[in-house]
């Protein structure tokens, strides 16, 4: 990671703790003047520790001043303890590094749109975008080259929808919306009935509902509902590669990590989090503060902060003294190999009789 520089500007700790609301330990006029990774800073860069296993990084880091959670009370460095050291670093970087992203402004001549579209204020739409008719398009929001967006399709204010999203019709985005480039939204759900071998196609007529302030990873796919809705609470997050099924709901404010799958008519409740890899099958409901750790299998509905892991999924004290126990299978196996040696030198276990119990002629 290369050091980032200010926007040719010096900064001293007590401006940066003024920012981030931070507590200096140490000379408070110590100046920064980039911004950069414990690992990689060098003299005048302001860095940042988050998890408790990097800690003896700080002994041996460049870096001229360090920001921390409050529990650390001492350092080498100077420090400047916070409630959440990841997002106040998040600010000192918005703050510190210069924006070279320029969006595009205006509606290109070249973008297809039919009559009937309604835009808000500041709406921004690049080459070879189509809209199709009775969409709606909010104040501010930016639409990139190569999008497509149904028909009686809305999309709220100030939303940032990346080059090659696909917006099917009649879908409903909130406000402050990122969709990054490859999703899809309002694709037809899985739905089909077989019938002496053959898979007729079940009509998918419902539609997606993104509330405000929902990030989307690229590679996305969301699939509209058969009946009624798929529904994506306030505030979450959804990593890259999701697949998120039918008639699917996602409470306020939760993360999907990348490569999870939900199946159809899932339920997740209010800020929970699944990490990558995961899957939930259909018609379960996953309480809410619950956390699903990597690679698992949820088969079952949840409780409300249930920790589970594994596949099927189990919580997580239970998985770990099964793998614990996991570890420990070739020695069992050479102990219990012994233990049929010696039973059998001794006549208690008859010659034919295997560890698994079936006689080797069997």
């Amino acid at each position: 990671m290369t050091t980032v520089g200010l926007k040719n500007m010096r900064m001293t700790l007590q401006e940066v703790a003024d920012i981030v609301d931070g507590e200096i330990v140490g000379d408070k006029n110590v100046v920064v003047t980039g911004i950069c990774g414990i690992k990689e800073a060098k003299t005048g860069d302001l860095t940042f520790i988050a998890n408790s296993k990097y800690m003896p990084l700080i002994k041996n880091t460049r870096a001229s001043a360090i920001i921390t959670s409050r529990d650390i009370e001492k350092s080498a460095k100077p420090i400047i303890r916070t409630d959440n050291p990841s997002l106040a670093f998040a600010k000192m970087v918005s703050k510190m590094v210069p924006n070279d992203v320029d969006h595009p402004k205006g509606i290109d001549e070249r973008a297809v749109i039919d009559k009937s579209v309604k835009f808000g204020k500041d709406v921004a739409i690049q080459p070879y975008v189509v809209i199709e008719k009775n969409a709606q398009i909010g104040d501010g929001t930016i639409i990139y080259a190569g999008t497509y967006v149904g028909a009686n399709t809305v999309i709220g204010a100030n939303c940032l929808i990346y080059p090659r999203v696909t917006i099917r019709e009649r879908v409903n985005i909130g406000n402050n919306v990122t969709v990054h480039s490859g999703t899809v939204i309002g694709s037809d759900g899985f739905g089909f009935a077989t019938v002496c071998g053959v898979h007729h196609k079940i009509p998918q007529i419902g539609v997606v509902i993104i509330e405000d302030d929902v990030s989307i990873g690229a590679n996305v796919t969301i699939d509209r509902a058969r009946f009624g809705r798929t529904f994506i609470g306030k505030g979450t997050k959804i990593d890259n590669l999701v697949q998120i099924a039918h008639n699917v709901e996602i409470g306020e404010h939760s993360i999907i990590v990348a490569q999870c799958g939900l199946s159809g008519s899932a339920t997740v409740g209010k800020n929970v989090i699944i990490a990558g890899q995961s899957g939930v099958v259909g018609h379960i409901t996953i309480g809410e503060n619950s956390i699903i750790a990597a690679k698992s299998g949820v088969s079952k509905s949840l409780p409300a902060g249930s920790k589970v892991f594994g596949y099927p999924a189990r919580p997580i004290a239970k998985m770990r003294r099964i793998n614990a126990c996991l570890t420990r299978l070739p020695d069992l196996f050479k102990f219990i190999s012994f233990m049929e040696k010696k039973l059998k030198e001794h006549k208690i276990l008859p010659e034919d009789f295997s560890y698994h119990g079936i006689p080797e002629n069997d």
